[in-house]
């Protein structure tokens, strides 16, 4: 039984809202992370190895960056690939899988990582200035609820293209209802 017409429209507002909202948010933020010589992708991933360092991790492999960031293995590779070069991560055989390589930040990339965290928060919180602690906190439970029913929906196939790490949300990844590798890391988000 679908839904009747008014209430269609009104889910369709409500999630056209979403998106947008999703990409202005994209497009405040970008100037920022270029200002520091990376894109948000990169951000995402260099937050996430700092997180994982912050919890006595030295290194993340692909297959857990691409979990916490929710995004494909190959694009992480192309992201990894970009910071190698500049020089803010690097890449050392698995300890543990020799065949495996942890991906970790260099002394430049938790500089920078380090410089970025001081003017993020600001950043972070002139957006959220308009909402005041009580409609940020009905906002973070909303998206919670969100994040939970999108957690309970299908996985997409092999043939969806690629999310960008800035597209990064708070979205859990699940295969046969259980957390992909047992990780409960929060997704990086920009």
């Amino acid at each position: 039984m679908g839904l009747d017409v008014s209430t269609q429209t009104a889910t369709d507002s409500t999630y056209r809202t979403l998106l947008t909202t999703f990409g202005m948010l994209r497009r405040v933020m970008e100037p920022f992370f270029a200002r520091h010589g990376i894109s948000g992708a990169q951000w995402g991933v260099l937050r996430a190895l700092q997180r994982a360092a912050d919890d006595g991790r030295h290194g993340l492999r692909l297959m857990d960056l691409s979990d916490r960031l929710l995004i494909r293995p190959p694009s992480v590779t192309g992201v990894v690939d970009g910071l190698e070069r500049l020089g803010l991560v690097e890449r050392a055989a698995d300890e543990s899988d020799q065949r495996s390589k942890q991906i970790s930040l260099t002394s430049s990339g938790r500089k920078l990582v380090k410089q970025m965290l001081r003017s993020h928060g600001q950043r972070v919180q002139t957006i959220m200035g308009d909402l005041n602690g009580q409609e940020q906190a009905e906002l973070q439970r909303l998206l919670e609820r969100l994040k939970s029913r999108l957690a309970t929906m299908e996985e997409p196939n092999a043939s969806t293209p690629a999310t960008t790490a800035t597209d990064a949300t708070e979205l859990a990844t699940h295969r046969n209802g259980k957390r992909r590798g047992g990780n409960t890391t929060k997704a990086e988000a920009i």
